[in-house]
């Protein structure tokens, strides 16, 4: 009897969490992988710059990864990929605009390889082995956006990427209802659909109606405008830049991330920029205030970034005055709410008139709501649903819309990372885990922190550290010089003068003791001397500081 074909789903990132988007579709011994996205650090994180996938399972497979394939451009779907292509530098697919803003990530990071960057376009398809991979155009908040049908021999997988119905694109390139439909029609195995705005009624609005406001805003602002939104956002830095022509004000570009995407998306054809209306920020003070805009980054309200550096009066070039009107165009990521109110706080301070999320039209999601999501699922009518990118109830969430346009419960799998998602023609499984998880990279150190560097941080930011230095004489059994106390994070040493002296004692009486049981091993008489001070200052403080003894012999 011929045994049963199957494909294997195994999600290395993105599924019970918003970010770093990673899935790679096994079939025999060919793997392909779409996306590879980083996400940026919890609080928790200390001293975290950003998070990327663990690969250890395609570096252990790294002869069946035939290729990585791109949904779009933005950090969460595209950013791992300076660390991933250093451990497998395996060809990459992907519309022009996201090859174009990944050839400029490469650039920064000297990535000194040569990359295999193949260019696609909507309706395009690639033949590796056993897959044949299609793109078609969907709509999202970065031009370029694409969902793949991927076609094995068990079946299609659709992957819809990063979407929404958006009927009035600013570009005009409305999302390929027709293909979507078709791949439906022909059968669709399992679908793979982006959950993130699941928890929203109804319908995204288009991002034409940022472009309205904006309009509205210029129509009334009597002096300067400064607008931040995530530099990725090209669809509205155009609308920014087209309210500004017709209004006639000339536009100014503050922030590294926003000046390179700008660059990179005009060299590529992808913005439309009238001349004569883009300055340098240099020149700003030479036009009246009325005839300016400040586009910038800083949404998020990160700490380093222009907007916040303006809020702060920080900025070299730009100083935020009374009468300035600032646009917060952008709804905070979770988790970074208290950084955006604080630096809307602030410029009310200063005098601006601010208009942020709160305020409607100012912003537009691109990820589709409840009913958009509907209206998927029942384009494709799939066979199975695993729901993706988003925090683990979202996908329960998602998992419930679909048994509401009557996918079976028994035929919806959610996931989580690591998990090997097992699909024959007839039916469905998780039929195990592979090694998935999250790499910490902090400066140039990939995976060298973990869980007890970052316990150690965590303790050192709590509570300090208290550091002895002591001098011994081996042979004599006696102490040379010292207990010496420098105190960092714990308590200011000048004004707890009696709580050292005391320290001190412990310490010396902690020295002693080792020497009447003859314990001479450096290891011991520093343990002896951190559980005799630890516990000491636990009872006069309430408090844990790291002990780091130093012990040097003569």
């Amino acid at each position: 009897m011929k045994k049963e074909e199957k494909v294997f789903l195994i999600p290395l990132g993105g599924l019970g969490e918003i970010g770093k988007n990673m899935m790679a579709i096994k079939y025999g011994t060919e793997i392909i992988v779409i996306d590879s996205g980083l996400m940026f650090p919890e609080d928790e994180l200390l001293g975290i710059d950003v998070v990327i996938p663990d690969i250890t399972y395609l570096l252990e497979n790294r002869e069946q990864v035939k290729g990585i394939f791109l949904t779009h451009g933005h950090e969460d779907h595209i950013g791992a990929l300076p660390f991933v292509l250093k451990e497998l530098n395996v060809p990459i697919y992907g519309t022009k605009l996201t090859l174009g803003l990944l050839e400029g990530k490469l650039k920064e990071t000297n990535f000194s390889q040569e990359a295999k960057l193949n260019i696609m376009k909507p309706r395009d398809k690639v033949k590796l082995g056993n897959f044949e991979i299609e793109f078609f155009r969907v709509s999202h908040s970065i031009p370029d956006a694409v969902g793949m049908g991927i076609h094995t021999p068990v079946g299609t997988i659709l992957h819809t990427g990063d979407f929404k119905f958006d009927q009035t694109p600013v570009d005009g390139q409305v999302i390929d209802y027709q293909r979507i439909a078709e791949l439906g029609n022909d059968g669709v195995l399992v679908l793979l659909s982006d959950s993130t705005n699941v928890e929203r009624p109804g319908y995204t609005m288009s991002e034409k109606v940022v472009g309205q406001t904006f309009d509205e805003v210029y129509r009334l602002a009597k002096e300067r405008i400064i607008i931040a939104t995530f530099a990725s956002n090209v669809h509205r830095v155009q609308q920014v830049i087209d309210s500004a022509h017709k209004y006639e004000r000339k536009v100014a570009i503050a922030g590294r991330s926003m000046v390179n995407v700008v660059n990179r998306a005009s060299e590529l054809g992808y913005l439309n920029i009238p001349e004569g209306t883009i300055v340098e920020l240099d020149e700003i003070n030479i036009y009246p205030r009325n005839k300016i805009v400040v586009l910038t980054t800083g949404s998020q309200g990160e700490p380093m970034s222009a907007l916040t550096r303006m809020a702060m009066s920080d900025h070299r070039r730009v100083q935020i005055e009374k009468g300035d009107t600032v646009i917060v165009s952008a709804t905070p990521i979770p988790g970074n709410e208290k950084l955006v109110s604080k630096t809307i706080d602030q410029l009310f301070k200063l005098g601006a008139d601010v208009i942020y999320e709160s305020v409607s039209g100012i912003h537009v999601s691109g990820h589709a709501s409840k009913e958009e999501l509907k209206l998927m699922l029942n384009l494709v009518k799939p066979k199975f649903f695993v729901p993706v990118h988003g925090e683990y109830r979202m996908l329960v969430q998602h998992s419930q819309l679909a048994q509401e346009v009557g996918i079976p419960a028994e035929n919806i799998f959610i996931g989580e990372n690591g998990n090997i998602m097992e699909f024959t023609k007839d039916k469905g499984c998780i039929a195990g885990k592979v090694h998935s998880g999250r790499v910490l990279v902090d400066g140039l150190g990939i995976g060298d922190v973990g869980n007890i560097v970052l316990r150690d941080r965590k303790q050192l930011s709590q509570d300090g550290i208290l550091i002895i230095v002591v001098t011994l004489d081996r042979d004599q059994k006696q102490v040379v010089a010292g207990p010496d106390i420098v105190s960092r994070g714990f308590v200011y040493v000048r004004e707890a003068e009696a709580l050292m002296d005391e320290a001190k004692v412990k310490v010396k009486f902690a020295l002693d003791k080792c020497y009447e049981k003859n314990i001479t091993e450096w290891a011991a008489i520093k343990a002896s001397i951190r559980d005799a001070l630890g516990k000491f200052l636990y009872e006069k403080t309430r408090r844990r500081p790291m002990i780091l003894p130093i012990i040097m012999e003569i």
